[in-house]
């Protein structure tokens, strides 16, 4: 059954490539389906992978070969909540180890060109600490930081 509501991403001719990686990478993910173009159609033929139907940690996703047309921007990112650092660490050098690219923050590109938040929950929890100068110390420690360190950002949340 087709879901309600499907997060479509555009890619080039590589949606099948990025829906296996996803699903090797996130838990919860896997590939359901994968169609091919019944006849020809801009920058692709008939018997072309046209769509894949597959889940990113659970959410539905559409993944379109469209040509090159669109690319993708930070605009659009998907927020992952890991529970400590080995995950983090995992999943970080997963999206940037397979071609993609650092940012600030937490953030980084795969080598799709899709935007990733890889977000500790003790980041989260720093950042939204009632005590507003422990937040703070936490945030700032953040905005230094390419992939988040846990430790790091304890330590600025305690002072």
């Amino acid at each position: 059954m087709i879901p309600k509501n499907t997060i479509c991403l555009w890619y080039d001719r590589d949606a099948l490539e990025a829906a296996t990686f996803y699903a090797e990478t996130f838990p919860g993910s896997a590939v359901k389906a994968v169609h091919h173009a019944p006849g020809d159609y801009p920058d692709c033929e008939q018997g072309d992978v046209l769509t894949v139907e597959f889940t990113v940690l659970g959410i539905p996703c559409l993944g379109l070969n469209g040509g090159p047309a669109f690319r993708h921007s930070e605009a659009f990112s998907f927020q992952v909540a890991t529970d400590d650092q080995a995950e983090t660490d995992r999943l970080w050098n997963a999206i940037v180890g397979n071609g993609g690219q650092e940012s600030d923050c937490g953030w980084c590109k795969d080598k799709w060109g899709i935007s990733w938040q890889i977000t500790p929950r003790a980041l989260t929890e720093a950042y939204t600490d009632p005590d507003r100068a422990a937040a703070k110390r936490a945030f700032d420690a953040m905005m230094t930081m390419r992939k988040i360190d846990i430790a790091t950002i304890e330590a600025a949340r305690r002072g």
